[in-house]
């Protein structure tokens, strides 16, 4: 592998063979991409770690919620930015970039979300998940009500939260690990 397509500083070869749903997988990103995330392979030395990071991604990301898939990519960037994961600020700054359609928000998300001209409902979102991200036990009831009367459901606020931990615990592990992202992501919706 070139250095220029390191996955991470670690030797965590792929699982060899991958096993058909893996590679199916796999493929479906790399149509729908045009790449195979490195965290993807990043994981894909343990099967089973990968099916249970894959699994909580698509749930909390991808499922229905009342947050768009918009507002679950700022939470990730915005939890990114505290944690400064390289890996997720490159890869979600261009979700928020590409869902947007606004290449200046994504590069504003990065360096400081506050920097952004958002309504009061992502603002609300935003400050409750980096307060999940500095400081979680500090959180009391006030600032679920803050959410709530941003329009947020008990729902949305457990799909906010768990948004949040997701992204503290990747993000833990992409830099621990030294995970590279995907060249592409650079490039992506400029």
């Amino acid at each position: 592998m070139a250095d220029n397509d390191q996955v991470t500083a670690l030797d965590l070869p792929m699982a060899d063979p991958l096993p058909e749903a893996t590679r199916k997988y796999f493929d479906v990103c790399q149509d729908k991409l045009g790449m195979v995330p490195n965290v993807l392979k990043a994981y894909a030395f343990d099967i089973a770690k990968l099916d249970a990071f894959t699994a909580m991604y698509n749930d909390l990301m991808l499922a229905h919620s009342g947050l768009s898939k918009l507002e679950r990519e700022m939470i990730a960037v915005a939890v990114s930015s505290v944690n400064k994961c390289y890996y997720c600020l490159t890869a979600h700054g261009a979700a928020v970039r590409q869902l947007s359609g606004d290449p200046a928000l994504g590069e504003m998300m990065v360096m400081n979300w506050r920097a952004a001209d958002l309504d009061a409902r992502q603002g609300a979102m935003l400050h409750f998940a980096e307060k999940v991200t500095k400081a979680s036990h500090e959180i009391t009831e006030s600032d679920r009500q803050a959410l709530r009367d941003a329009g947020f459901t008990d729902r949305d606020i457990f799909d906010i939260a768990s948004v949040a931990g997701f992204f503290n615990m990747s993000n833990r592990v992409a830099s621990a690990i030294d995970m590279r992202p995907n060249p592409e992501y650079h490039a992506q919706a400029r």
